[in-house]
């Protein structure tokens, strides 16, 4: 009876029946399953299946796509799914001023083929796209892709953002204009929280006119410290490239083997192939200059059941990091021996991700993630586990030290002290 009350509520708060129904396996959330899945269609009807929740001590994760999922510590308990994919489309589009707001559960591909007819782009390109991956979801995770280099990441081409809180109280921050200083910042907050602060329901960004022309620089290197040394030498160019990425695929890892170094430069037909013609002598003889996007750009190096892993560092940092991470996986020996460890990512922001394979033993992988650690120590990176096979357990260290980690939990304790939103799915078990 308890739970036939409880589905009449979350059916009156989200507009009917046909929008909840009971959880089946492919809703389960890091393994964890849920009990139902709900699907409100509008902030509004958000805001009523949180007071449900709230008033009933029930544990909500939200979903989009479903992309990223399986990011994140596994939670605590689930009780409800929010599918926000009904929170959808383009709310308002001034061309003029560069200004878009759309909702939460919007593909982001849709957006970006809604404005690209006015010849404009949200500059964000995340690898999730391709997939699915819906506004809501690239920011609740701060997934950002090789554009960041230029134009930073999903919280930084932000300037407004519309939520409900784990209470059932709507609430926005920012605007909808670009110069908008009023009030704190709490899309930024909201961004990379993994859902455990707050339910987003729409955002507004600031677009950037589509480049006439783009053009790729490439060439191949020996080892990732060399990639590093590329990046650094693009950098301190005055070439200004939209994106430097690197790929290093898990079976050319030997010493000598081949890993990929991609410029990409972007702006009118003229002044790119100038751009690109000075970065291909940077780069040297073996340098090349491509149309064509390479096949590997902006793709995570990661698959289902493998072990993803994101090193943030300075461009010094990521190449040892990596090294480290190899040396372990393959024994303390031969790096071309042993599991493969691959990676690939922005090089020029220092964000690279790895993947190792989800049979590797789990010891393998702690001993792994404690020798990058010990290698990012003296730059201040950092080394996280974004999604591990359940087999792992809790062997992993997923988050290593993270500075501010108990102002981290007070602002948890202030936004949702129920501990409603995603239980345990962040860092420190927030």
């Amino acid at each position: 009876m308890v739970s036939d009350e409880v589905r009449d509520a979350l059916a009156a708060a989200c507009g009917g029946a046909g929008q909840v129904r009971a959880a089946g396996p492919a809703d389960a959330v890091a393994g964890v399953a849920p009990r139902w899945v709900v699907a409100p269609g509008t902030a509004e009807q958000v805001a009523a299946v949180l007071s449900v929740a709230a008033e009933r001590g029930l544990a909500v994760v939200v979903r989009g796509a479903g992309t990223k999922l399986d990011w994140g510590a596994p939670p605590e308990r689930v009780d409800l799914v929010l599918d926000t994919r009904r929170l959808a489309g383009v709310r308002e589009h001034a061309p003029g001023d560069l200004v878009v707001t759309v909702g939460a559960g919007t593909p982001l591909a849709d957006l970006r083929a809604v404005l690209a007819r006015a010849g404009q782009r949200l500059a964000l390109d995340p690898a999730s796209e391709a997939d699915g991956a819906t506004v809501g979801g690239v920011l609740a995770a701060g997934e950002a892709g090789p554009l960041r280099l230029r134009f930073g990441a999903g919280r930084d081409l932000l300037i407004g953002v519309e939520f409900v809180r784990a209470d059932g109280v709507a609430a926005r921050s920012g605007g909808r204009v670009v110069k908008n200083v009023a009030g704190y910042d709490v899309g930024r907050l909201l961004c990379g929280s993994y859902g455990t602060l707050a339910v987003i329901t729409a955002a507004t960004f600031r677009l950037h006119p589509l480049p006439a022309a783009r053009r790729y620089v490439c060439r191949a290197v020996g080892t990732p410290g060399e990639a590093g040394e590329v990046a650094a030498a693009v950098l301190a160019s005055p070439v200004a490239p939209a994106a430097v990425e690197v790929d290093v695929p898990a079976d050319q890892v030997g010493p000598g083997a081949p890993v990929q170094v991609a410029v990409l430069v972007e702006g009118t037909p003229a002044g790119v192939d100038a751009r690109a013609g000075e970065l291909a002598r940077l780069l040297g003889p073996d340098a090349s200059i491509v149309d064509s996007t390479p096949e590997w750009w902006g793709r995570y190096p990661f698959g289902a059941g493998d072990v993803a892993l994101k090193v943030a560092a300075p461009l010094t940092g990521w190449p040892a990091a990596l090294e480290a991470l190899r040396s372990v996986v393959a024994g303390g020996g031969d790096t071309s021996a042993g599991p493969a460890v691959s990676a690939r990512g922005s090089a020029g922001t220092g964000v690279v991700y790895a993947a190792l394979p989800g049979d590797t033993p789990p010891a393998t992988v702690a001993a792994a993630l404690d020798a990058a650690r010990d290698a990012l120590a003296a730059t201040g990176g950092s080394c996280v586990v974004l999604a591990a096979p359940a087999s792992m357990g809790d062997v992993l260290d997923r988050w290593g030290a993270v500075p501010g980690l108990d102002l981290m939990r007070r602002v948890k304790e202030r936004f949702d002290p129920g501990r409603v939103l995603s239980p345990g799915r962040f860092v420190g078990g927030i």
